[in-house]
């Protein structure tokens, strides 16, 4: 069983366009617990593939860095993804990593960098977290990893967040196993974040959801969520609830502003135009992916939506992708 509290020594790999706020949020948890402390209960790098500063997304760099084959030893390395994930992490990296797991380094990730262990298969039969945006593409991608709703997950040797503030919650649980829960309050505290009204950090949920008065509509819109490769029909739904299909609509126009079925649509396009930006899935299986048994239907829906077929979604996104690897490469 991993120990956290021998987790001293601290890289992080910053990928191109990575999220600066994920990997400040860890970095300066770490920092904080050292001041709090009095003492270096931390020490990290800032590492790169070829040890040049690797801008993040807002274009801002950190430094001073070193290169990932100079870094010397560690006993965690982080890999700090950010938008464009895909093209940030070269093929060797996948084989570096491989190999920094053999020799017994815990690996972690920040924001997408899950992408990159699970394309590794560092992550195989392991819980994971990444960001929201990410989930459906990275479940059809990767069956073998359960990529679970929640900020951060720590599973044996692999640490795995989302973006935003959860790293801060991941290195609080770091800082925990080391320095006991005062210290971790105390970190807390520096950074204005209240230690008695966090939640229990293992439940915080991912992916912000819409605030909903009612139980029933809540309830409704969880069994949506779930169901979007099979969607059931709204009768279907409202009898699992124990309610009339009328109580059900009412309860969406009163809350939501539109019928139930007009909203499932649009959780299922939704999901749909996330797996074209995000997954290398082919067209037509993105539609079969959200429930459209139809490619005509699927392609007049979206494109009534969004006012573009999915196949132009597609090349859309790999133009916006080529034309960040231009941008960086100037």
């Amino acid at each position: 069983m991993l120990d956290l509290a021998a987790l001293t020594r601290i890289g992080f790999l910053t990928l191109p366009n990575h999220s600066m706020i994920a990997c400040a949020n860890a970095l300066e948890a770490l920092r904080m617990a050292n001041y709090v402390a009095e003492a270096e209960l931390y020490s990290w790098r800032i590492i790169t593939l070829d040890g040049t500063p690797a801008p993040a997304s807002n274009g801002l760099t950190l430094s001073p860095t070193v290169a990932l084959g100079e870094a010397g030893p560690f006993d965690l390395l982080l890999v700090c993804g950010g938008i464009d994930i895909r093209h940030a992490a070269p093929p060797h990296l996948a084989d570096a990593l491989r190999r920094l797991a053999r020799r017994g380094t815990a690996l972690g990730a920040l924001c997408t960098g899950s992408f990159v262990l699970a394309e590794a298969g560092l992550l195989d039969f392991h819980r994971c977290a990444v960001h929201w945006e990410n989930l459906s593409s990275i479940r059809e991608e990767f069956p073998e990893v359960e990529f679970v709703e929640e900020a951060f997950v720590i599973d044996r040797d692999r640490l795995t967040c989302t973006g935003g503030i959860a790293p801060l919650e991941m290195m609080l649980a770091l800082i925990e196993a080391k320095g006991g829960r005062a210290l971790a309050d105390k970190v807390s505290e520096q950074f204005i974040v209240d230690p008695a009204g966090r939640r229990p950090r293992e439940k915080t949920a991912a992916r912000p959801r819409p605030a909903l008065p009612d139980p029933t509509l809540a309830r409704a819109v969880r069994m949506m969520e779930a169901a979007i490769e099979r969607p059931p029909g709204i009768a279907t739904i409202a009898k699992r609830l124990d309610v009339t299909t009328r109580h059900l609509e009412r309860l969406f126009q009163r809350h939501l502003k539109i019928t139930p079925a007009a909203y499932h649509l649009g959780l299922r396009l939704e999901r749909a135009r996330e797996l074209l930006r995000l997954s290398p899935l082919p067209v037509t299986d993105v539609g079969l992916a959200c429930g459209f048994q139809s490619a005509a239907h699927f392609s007049t829906a979206y494109a009534r939506r969004f006012g573009r077929p999915p196949s132009r979604e597609r090349r859309g996104s790999a133009s916006r992708g080529a034309a960040t690897e231009r941008t960086n490469a100037t």
